[in-house]
C-alpha cells in the first residue's frame, strides 16, 4: 500500500509543483492576470505541504526520487499544455529516471 500513495502522493506534488510555477512564469512573463501569481503560489504551497505525506521518512531521499517524478511530470506538461511532444531522447531520458526512482526508494528491499 505504501508504494500506491509514494506514486499518487508523488502525481499529485508534481501537478501542484508544475502548475503553481507555471502559473507564476505565465503571470510574471506578461501573459495573465496578477491572479494568476497567486494561484501559481498556492500551488507551490500545496506541494509543498503535499510531499509532507510521503511515507519515506528521509527527507534527501523523498526529494531525489521526487527528481524523476518532476522530470517526466515537465515533459508531459509540456507536451500537454504547450503542445511540445516528447521525442526518443526524452523518452528514454523519462526512463532512466523512473528507474532511478525505483531504485533510490526500493533497491534496499528489490537487491537486497
Amino acid at each position: 500500500m505504501d508504494v500506491v500513495k509514494t506514486f499518487a502522493i508523488y502525481i499529485a506534488a508534481a501537478i501542484g509543483e508544475l502548475g503553481g510555477t507555471y502559473c507564476y512564469w505565465r503571470w510574471l512573463k506578461g501573459h495573465g492576470p496578477w491572479g494568476l501569481a497567486l494561484l501559481g503560489i498556492a500551488a507551490l504551497v500545496g506541494y509543498a505541504v503535499i510531499q509532507t505525506y510521503q511515507p519515506e521518512v528521509k527527507y534527501g531521499r523523498v526529494y531525489a526520487a521526487y527528481a524523476g517524478f518532476f522530470l517526466v511530470g515537465a515533459m508531459l506538461w509540456g507536451w500537454l499544455i504547450d503542445g511540445n511532444a516528447p521525442d526518443r531522447f526524452d523518452l528514454i531520458g523519462a526512463t532512466v529516471a523512473m528507474v532511478g526512482v525505483v531504485v533510490v526508494l526500493y533497491g534496499r528491499v528489490i537487491f537486497a
